[in-house]
């Protein structure tokens, strides 16, 4: 069957082979396996560590979480109850539909509504739905956020949130390289001090690499990037996720993670496209969508070879 419900796993099966794990808790992707156009065994392409809790007792130390309505550690006072990153990735979704089954793909939606323990920390009324869709060489994740709120106030009750995904691909940290980020601006967030987090950057190089601690947040991203390592590698297209993250936290960071396994800092990069410098502003009845699509791309690659 394309679709097969598991208790809380869904998992979705492309005709060619390529396969899919989604997480109710989360509503995270924790596996995304895909041959390429020059080999059809199916192969793993999103990093979970083996310490990461898949019982929906903490969010998942991989795959594909979900980050809403905040971007770490809360800065609107609306969000000032909430936990880094939100509560969107450990919160149960519901498993709403099939949206597509045919040759060419398959695809689920997931919906997350408030809850009384969201509601307890969160007040704006929202309607959550991710879309997932598996296809031969290619995953796609689209968030949808709406403001439910009924209200006819002047100025209307405006939905202030930020999203992001947090996406974790397999691959050698020591060698991969993500471009084409040179010339964008971007902030540090390894940086020792509040005020050098918060003074922007230039970003110098062709290739950003991962070889050390990296946590990187570059605003007005191009949407469009390339993680290449030798022998293989995964175009990113993000579409109203107008920034993107790249993070490792290499061995001075990923040690203190009780969630990660030893060396798994050398296994990932995450490259995550999100909406997270400022806040998206939805009024009553208004629908976003942040879509990311995930494609294998062949061989090695280098920057230009789109």
């Amino acid at each position: 069957m394309p679709v097969e419900q598991n208790g809380g796993n869904i998992i979705l099966t492309h005709p060619k082979g390529a396969s899919a794990e989604i997480l109710l808790y989360g509503a995270t992707v924790i596996s995304w396996k895909s041959g390429s156009k020059t080999s059809s065994t199916p192969v793993e392409r999103l990093f979970v560590s083996s310490k990461a809790a898949l019982d929906g007792s903490k969010a998942v130390r991989g795959g594909i979480p979900v980050v809403f309505p905040n971007f770490g550690a809360p800065t609107h006072p609306e969000h000032s109850k909430l936990s880094q990153h939100g509560f969107a990735r450990s919160a149960v979704w519901s498993f709403e539909s099939i949206v597509v089954d045919n040759d060419a793909g398959v695809s689920v939606r997931l919906t997350l509504t408030p809850t009384p323990d969201i509601i307890a920390k969160y007040f704006r009324p929202f309607h959550l739905a991710y879309v997932v869709t598996l296809a031969e060489h290619q995953l796609s994740t689209d968030l949808h956020v709406k403001n439910t709120s009924q209200t006819t106030s002047t100025p209307p009750d405006a939905l202030e949130f930020q999203a992001l995904l947090h996406t974790y691909i397999r691959a050698p940290a020591n060698a991969v390289l993500v471009y084409p980020l040179q010339g964008a601006k971007y902030y540090d967030k390894t940086e020792s001090t509040e005020e050098a987090r918060s003074q922007s950057k230039e970003e110098t190089r062709a290739g950003v690499d991962v070889k050390k601690f990296t946590d990187s947040v570059y605003e007005n991203a191009p949407g469009q990037y390339q993680v290449i390592w030798p022998g293989g590698g995964l175009e990113i297209r993000a579409k109203n996720f107008k920034d993107v993250v790249v993070w490792n936290p290499s061995q001075e960071a990923g040690s203190k993670l009780t969630d990660m396994e030893e060396g798994g800092w050398e296994r990932f990069v995450c490259v995550e496209p999100g909406y997270v410098r400022g806040f998206a502003t939805l009024n009553p009845g208004e629908t976003w969508i942040g879509q990311q699509v995930l494609t294998v791309l062949e061989g090695e690659r280098t920057q230009g070879q789109l």
